[in-house]
């Protein structure tokens, strides 16, 4: 049996609007994987198909090997979570009571939060740093703590496989890193949607970098992470070096003259 979460060939065109063609990625257990590209080249899209959010057009997204649409909506919720972009809104929420909204897939309708649950959510709560946080109220956070809360949101669904569509965006470099570092500690398998290369390349085990709905390139940031790569995909010269086994990268200006 195949393990984990993996897409295969998945292709997704809404109204005859080519979004994902053919796309594969399977992300090696307990490891970080970062989707990149430009902007529209599909990266959140793939995310909501491993997600079971959106359904492909053809080929399958598959959970230990099972299509994920025959696993069923409630136990796949249990096994995989997903962070989406930063929402603003303004929940008279604790933040406490938002991480318990993780330990939903895990109850029956109406059925209330037993001790197992809220082990769950103390447990996510020390583990994301937010333990002396529990009683403030969501929409009183700064964007960097309201990112946290939501990390421990899903980890109080105690997944094997975490989803995070772009999470460092709008964050502050200091919060940004703290926010992959937590990623990076976790041991359960990650697939993350980053615009940054450098942090792709700092917290990736794998990178899958797609344009225009397709897989250009997929493997080690420092075999993917090129010059020739990001010319071509970004329209920006660069410079990669590489300090150990991780590339870092300067860009120099686009490509076309302005």
């Amino acid at each position: 049996m195949t393990a984990g979460l993996r897409a295969e060939r998945v292709s997704w065109s809404p109204g005859g609007a080519l979004v994902l063609d053919g796309v594969s990625v399977a992300p090696e257990p307990g490891t970080v994987t970062g989707v990149l590209g430009p902007n529209g080249s599909g990266k959140s899209t793939l995310l909501r198909l491993l997600a079971g959010v959106l359904a492909a057009d053809s080929g399958v997204v598959t959970l230990d090997g099972d299509p994920l649409a025959s696993v069923g909506r409630k136990q796949a919720a249990r096994r995989i979570a997903m962070v989406q972009q930063q929402s603003d809104a303004q929940v008279e929420l604790t933040v406490a009571d938002v991480v318990r909204l993780g330990r939903v897939p895990h109850r029956r309708a109406w059925q209330p939060a037993s001790a197992a649950d809220e082990a769950a959510v103390r447990d996510a709560l020390e583990r994301s740093g937010l333990a002396d946080r529990a009683h403030r109220l969501w929409h009183t956070l700064s964007g960097g703590e309201r990112q946290r809360v939501q990390i421990a949101r899903a980890l109080a669904q105690e997944p094997r496989e975490l989803l995070l569509d772009e999470p460092t965006n709008h964050l502050d470099i200091q919060h940004q890193l703290e926010l992959l570092d937590l990623i990076g500690t976790l041991g359960i398998t990650s697939v993350v949607a980053l615009h940054d290369l450098n942090l792709a390349a700092t917290y990736c085990a794998r990178v899958v970098v797609l344009r225009q709905g397709r897989v250009v390139a997929a493997g080690e940031p420092g075999d993917v992470l090129t010059e020739e790569l990001i010319a071509d995909v970004y329209g920006v010269r660069a410079e990669v070096t590489l300090p150990g086994a991780r590339p870092h990268i300067r860009y120099l200006g686009t490509t076309t003259p302005v």
